[in-house]
């Protein structure tokens, strides 16, 4: 199951971008509530959101529609929607996709 955490990076002010920390597996049995979960974010974030992907283990294709379909509800909102802390596995995915030119990719130092 993918666990879903949310903070603020570098403090907590209103206007601090949100941090989502992903874990597990991203397939199809797990996208529909991370679905719902990162649309719940999305409306209490601010210009930048963060999807920490380093504790993720597997991401299929329907984990690549659902980062497109809040991307895009993201830029509709004037939201940046951000990875970061890519595993080898699902940056290659990235790759192959062509996607990895659609995120912005963040340092994983954070």
């Amino acid at each position: 199951m993918t666990a879903l955490n949310t903070a603020p990076l570098d403090g907590v002010t209103a206007s601090a971008p949100t941090l989502v920390h992903l874990s597990g597996d991203i397939d199809i049995f797990t996208t529909v509530q991370l679905r719902q979960r990162l649309l719940n974010t999305l409306a209490h974030s601010a210009d930048l959101l963060v999807l920490d992907l380093s504790q993720v283990t597997f991401c299929g294709a329907g984990g690549l529609g659902v980062m497109i379909g809040v991307q895009s509800r993201a830029r509709a909102r004037g939201i940046t929607l951000a990875l970061t802390g890519l595993p080898p596995r699902v940056a290659r995915l990235l790759r192959i996709t062509g996607l990895d030119r659609s995120f912005p990719i963040e340092a994983s130092d954070r």
